[in-house]
């Protein structure tokens, strides 16, 4: 076989497809994010980030980087081996203390991402309870569709966000079957938010564990950050609360949260966590700084939605369809990948404006968009220059489909 041949022609198909996909070569500037330094062949060498999951801006907070900063001379660069192994510090031990009393959890476990404690987390759950059955939203996020798949659990996909579906399913299971129902609070491309209530109701009814991925919503929700759960009242009745160090914490890493012997269990067992190294301790220092700092203020949460509000009133003004959701995200909608992909080039190119063009698979086919992520730290000159862009190219997309 020709392996090369083989490889380039399926990436050719993704090509052709407008699928395939170009990183920006950037340097975030620290203290003046969402500025960038452009490092690649297509734009000025300043551009401005508009397409960032660090919400706050918290990547660039003073206390979070003089966290780090203290934590690397502390300890230097990384933790030396895994959890069981020499790697865990005081730092992870301090961050997991500090994530089960934000979610008023029993405890909280670290993980090195996202991905990897959904992944690991609900894997080691359904395969190791006998006979579980997972019941989840046909939305969610690929590390839970592939945590859920290596389980090898039956399973079973209930429509997004559709309560009613979702309790047929669980009727017609056993009464006694350990089940679990796994969901996200607020959905990273279309910016919904999950009906928790209902689904606690009839997990609830049917004695199914919940598990809620609330990445998008930690730090951003809530009077302590705590997420959508928190803003509504609803932590206790939750299972496991799954998020993120990576967003709005602005560092990275993952965590799950819950009691302390569930949480001891995915320790004790999850491959994903026992075979691979930890953290930095930087990285938790930093961690551990950024959620201390959200839990106390609430003037990042209250400005990031002010912006949001105001991008989205500027954006429906001028007649650029977005999604209308509840959440901070505001989808773009361009329906088409070539095109997403040649807006996304040219705001690059003629304004300095980075914003990834969100395709296949990312996104169902014919629903291709721009990801818009209005931050506290995008003043409002950003939005004038962001909106007078985006309304010329609208205004050349129409032409050009009125000549043809």
């Amino acid at each position: 076989m020709d392996y090369d041949r083989f490889f380039e022609t399926r990436l050719n198909e993704l090509r052709q497809a407008g699928n395939y996909r170009v990183f920006a070569d950037i340097v975030r500037q620290a203290g003046a994010y969402p500025r960038a330094r452009n490092h690649g062949d297509v734009g000025p060498e300043s551009v401005t980030v508009w397409c960032s999951n660090d919400y706050l801006g918290m990547g660039q907070h003073p206390k979070v980087i003089a966290a780090m900063q203290t934590a690397l001379r502390e300890s230097g660069a990384g933790a030396g081996g895994t959890r069981n192994i020499s790697g865990t510090n005081h730092y992870h031990v301090l961050l997991e203390q500090e994530l089960a009393d934000l979610h008023d959890k029993e405890a909280a476990l670290l993980f090195t991402s996202g991905y990897v404690s959904n992944w690991a987390s609900l894997s080691t759950l359904a395969a190791r309870m006998p006979g579980c059955i997972v019941y989840s939203d046909a939305m969610n996020h690929a590390s839970m569709i592939e945590g859920i798949r290596h389980s090898k659990a039956a399973r079973h996909v209930f429509r997004h966000n559709d309560i009613e579906h979702l309790e047929e399913l669980l009727a017609d299971a056993p009464a006694g079957a350990p089940k679990i129902v796994a969901f996200e609070s607020v959905y990273s491309m279309d910016g919904d938010i999950a009906p928790i209530e209902a689904i606690c109701d009839i997990a609830e009814r049917y004695g199914a564990l919940t598990y809620i991925d609330e990445v998008h919503a930690v730090g951003l929700y809530g009077p302590r950050g705590g997420g959508v759960a928190e803003a509504r009242g609803l932590m206790q009745r939750l299972d496991v609360i799954e998020g993120t160090l990576g967003k709005a914490f602005g560092v990275m890493g993952g965590y799950i949260a819950g009691s302390r012997a569930l949480v001891d269990f995915v320790r004790s067992f999850a491959s994903g966590f026992i075979f691979t190294t930890a953290l930095p301790p930087a990285l938790a220092a930093g961690a551990l700084a950024s959620v201390r700092h959200l839990k106390d203020s609430g003037i990042e949460r209250a400005a990031h939605q002010a912006t949001v509000a105001k991008v989205r009133a500027r954006l429906d003004a001028v007649g650029i369809p977005t999604l209308d959701n509840p959440s901070h995200i505001v989808p773009v909608m361009v329906k088409d990948p070539v095109k997403c992909k040649w807006i996304s080039d040219w705001l690059m190119e003629n304004h300095g404006i980075y914003v990834q063009p969100i395709n296949y698979p990312t996104v169902p086919k014919g629903s291709e968009r721009l990801r818009l992520t209005p931050s506290p730290v995008h003043s409002d000159a950003d939005i004038d220059r962001l909106v007078q862009a985006l309304s010329e190219i609208w205004r050349q997309c129409a032409l050009a489909r009125a000549v043809a």
